[in-house]
């Protein structure tokens, strides 16, 4: 049996059973923190607290899907970082922040916002992962696109990976663990991708998955024998999330050498 992170078990000890139990001022009444809505400058949210009482200050012109995870990611704070005075430039959930406190909080409300208990039932009923299960996930769990789709590639139900691209270049990426490692995504985006049109055109992304040469998105020997899918969906000006998924289960064998191409 998987052994349950600790925003997992708080989940788990109040009786969640279901994405609309997740009631974040609830939970953080539950752990001693109130939360407060005001006008904060030069931060989105912050945490104080003495003790076993904290004080949660929530920046209220934000949206309520990134009330929700500043929310949930100071709750992470509160778990991990007692005794800490923190202010914090809530982004919202990426695969790999600079700051260690700020990963791990991150971490903290990604799980608590969308436990794995929950989620991977869900997620197995689909036999593939696109936009528009993602766009469904969002909705049923109160998450934005962004982490969302995230977890879901995370979850490692899908050979896929998840790519954000701005027009100076790839800002981040993350994969499934079994999608193999040696894939590493180029750092340019190659003009035969329908995302170009979306980061550097007027598209807002396609609404299924295209068919596309891996070689267009990985600079591998190998990568010119596989194709894979590409799904594209604008999320800023200038910017999009990328999902690629495997066409060729080949593509994420251990090793490289059992398909009969060189490895470098």
């Amino acid at each position: 049996m998987k052994v349950l992170d600790p925003a997992e078990r708080l989940l788990k000890s109040l009786g969640v059973t279901e994405p609309r139990e997740i009631e974040l001022e609830d939970i953080a009444f539950d752990q001693g923190a109130e939360i407060k809505y005001c006008t904060l400058h030069g931060c989105e949210a912050d945490i104080l607290g003495y003790r076993d009482s904290a004080i949660i200050s929530i920046d209220q012109s934000r949206s309520h899907r990134r009330k929700r995870f500043s929310i949930a990611h100071e709750l992470g704070h509160w778990h991990y970082h007692r005794g800490k005075k923190l202010q914090c430039r809530v982004e919202d959930y990426q695969p790999r922040h600079r700051q260690l406190t700020e990963r791990v909080a991150n971490g903290y409300a990604a799980s608590l916002l969308m436990p794995h208990y929950l989620v991977k039932p869900r997620a197995r009923d689909h036999k593939k992962l696109t936009f528009k299960v993602i766009e469904h996930f969002s909705t049923e769990f109160n998450t934005s696109l962004s982490a969302t789709a995230i977890r879901l590639v995370e979850a490692d139900i899908w050979p896929c990976m998840l790519i954000c691209h701005a027009q100076e270049g790839r800002k981040w990426f993350t994969q499934a663990p079994m999608f193999h490692k040696r894939w590493f995504p180029q750092g340019e985006l190659d003009p035969e991708t329908s995302a170009f049109d979306v980061v550097f055109g007027q598209s807002d992304g396609g609404r299924s998955p295209q068919v596309i040469g891996a070689d267009a998105w990985f600079d591998r020997a190998e990568a010119r024998h596989y194709e894979i899918f590409e799904q594209a969906k604008k999320t800023g000006d200038g910017e999009a999330l990328i999902l690629l998924t495997v066409k060729d289960d080949r593509m994420v064998e251990e090793e490289a050498e059992r398909s009969g191409y060189s490895r470098w």
